[in-house]
Formats: structure tokens, sequence, C-alpha cells
């Protein structure tokens, strides 16, 4: 049974619609994700800094630094 005029108008409108509603989500998602990296570096770089503080207070106290796994050394960087 072939759609009307009508039927065939409306779907034609919900299939843009829906188009235009998946665009809108995936420049979010980009959005989200660029977001997430930058805080991902900035925790890096956090994390780094006070690796080298931490380092250089058990160097300065004579005291071997504990090496916790996933830590990045700041001579690995």
């Amino acid at each position: 049974m072939p759609l009307t005029k009508e039927q065939e108008k409306l779907y034609h409108q919900t299939m843009e619609e829906a188009k235009r509603q998946i665009e809108e989500i995936d420049r979010e998602m980009r959005k989200e994700i660029d977001m997430t990296r930058k805080k991902l570096a900035e925790l890096q770089e956090s994390k780094k800094s006070y690796n080298q503080v931490y380092e250089g207070a058990c160097q300065l106290l004579g005291l071997p630094a504990e090496k916790k796994e996933g830590s990045e050394s700041p001579q690995g960087s």
C-alpha cells in the first residue's frame, strides 16, 4: 500500500528532523571529547609536576621513591 502525499511529506519532515538531531548530537559529542582531552592533558601535567616534587623530596631525604603502577617517572617523560 503506497503512502499518501501527506504521509510522504510527514516522513520526509521526520527524516530531516532526525538528521538534524543526529548532527547536533555529533557536534556535542566532539565538543565533550575535546574538553575531556584538554582536562586529561592538564591532569597529566599536574601529575608530572607532583612526581618531580615527590622524587626530589625523596632524593633530598635519602629515601627511595616508591613507584606505583601506572605512574610516570619524570625521567621517562
